[in-house]
C-alpha cells in the first residue's frame, strides 16, 4: 500500500505539478500578452491618427502589428510548455507551402492590398469606378475592398480584381469638367442660342468662371446645329451642377420655344457623376 501511496505522490510531484503549473503560466501568459498586444494596437492607432495617417494605412498597420505579435506571443507559451518551437516553425513553413499553393487567389488578393496603400489610387471615402462598379470606397481590407454604390448597394470586390482593372477617381482632382450638347433647329441662330444658354449657365450656383464656361457649335448636321456645353465646377459640387446645367438647357429651350424637330437633346456624359 505504502508503495502505491508513493507512486502516486511520485506522480503527482514529476508531472502533474509541473504540468499543471506550464498549464497555469501559459494561460497567464495568454491573458496578459492578449491585454498588451490590444493595448499596444490601440496606442499605434491613436499616434497614426494624430499624426493625420490615411485610414487605410492605419487599419493595415494596426492589424499586422497585431497578428504579428499574437504569432509571438503563441511561440512564446509553446516555449513555456517546453515545446521546440524549431520543429514548429518547421510545420508551419510547411503548412505555409501548402495553404500558398491553396490559397493562391487568396494570396494575390493580399498583395494587391499592400500595392493599392503603398501606391494610394484611392482612399476611403472616395468615388470610384472600377472592377465594373461605381460608388463610395467604404473600406479597404487585408484581401477586399468595399463600395457602396449609389442605391445603396454594399458590393465587395477582390483587391487583385480591383488592381488589376482602370480605376477612375473622381475625387482626385480638385474640379471636374461636364460635357453637354444641345440640339436645335436651323430655324434658330446658333448665336443667339449660345448667347442664352452662356447668360443662363452662367447663373447656376458653383459654376467656375475660370475656366470660363464653354459653349461652341460642335457640328451642323441633318436636323441643325449641334451645340457643346463644357462647364467647370468644384468637384464636391459637380453633381448639383451637371444637374442644373441639364435643367438649364430643357428651360432656354422651352421657353425661346425653338422649334422641332429636336427642340433639345443631351448626350450621355463621359462619366456618371456622383451624387452631392
Amino acid at each position: 500500500m505504502s508503495d502505491h501511496l508513493l507512486n502516486f505522490d511520485t506522480l503527482i510531484n514529476l508531472y502533474l505539478v509541473p504540468f499543471g503549473l506550464k498549464v497555469i503560466a501559459a494561460i497567464v501568459i495568454w491573458i496578459v500578452g492578449g491585454m498588451f498586444i490590444n493595448t499596444l494596437s490601440r496606442i499605434v492607432r491613436r499616434v497614426l491618427t494624430a499624426r493625420q495617417f490615411e485610414t487605410t494605412l492605419i487599419n493595415y498597420a494596426s492589424s499586422a502589428i497585431h497578428v504579428i505579435l499574437r504569432v509571438l506571443l503563441v511561440m512564446g507559451i509553446l516555449e513555456v510548455c517546453g515545446i521546440p518551437t524549431t520543429s514548429f516553425a518547421a510545420m508551419i513553413g510547411a503548412v505555409g507551402v501548402a495553404l500558398g499553393v491553396a490559397w493562391s487567389g487568396l494570396l494575390s488578393n493580399f498583395a494587391a492590398g499592400i500595392f493599392l496603400v503603398v501606391l494610394r489610387p484611392f482612399k476611403v471615402g472616395d468615388y470610384i469606378t472600377a472592377a465594373g462598379q461605381t460608388g463610395t470606397v467604404s473600406d479597404i481590407g487585408l484581401v477586399t475592398t468595399i463600395i457602396t454604390t449609389d442605391n445603396n448597394l454594399r458590393v465587395i470586390i477582390g483587391n487583385n480584381k480591383l488592381f488589376s482593372e482602370n480605376i477612375i477617381n473622381y475625387n482626385v482632382n480638385a474640379t471636374r469638367r461636364t460635357d453637354l450638347r444641345c440640339q436645335i433647329a436651323y430655324s434658330v441662330d446658333p448665336q443667339q442660342a449660345i448667347a442664352k444658354l452662356s447668360e443662363r449657365i452662367k447663373a447656376i450656383p458653383n459654376v467656375l468662371q475660370t475656366p470660363a464656361p464653354g459653349i461652341v457649335i460642335q457640328e451642323f448636321n441633318a436636323t441643325g446645329t449641334l451645340i457643346a456645353l463644357r462647364v467647370h465646377a468644384p468637384t464636391p459640387n459637380f453633381g448639383q451642377v451637371y444637374n442644373d446645367v441639364q435643367n438649364a438647357i430643357a428651360e432656354v429651350c422651352l421657353k425661346e420655344g425653338w422649334p422641332a424637330p429636336a427642340t433639345y437633346q443631351v448626350a450621355v456624359p463621359l462619366a456618371q457623376p456622383p451624387q452631392s
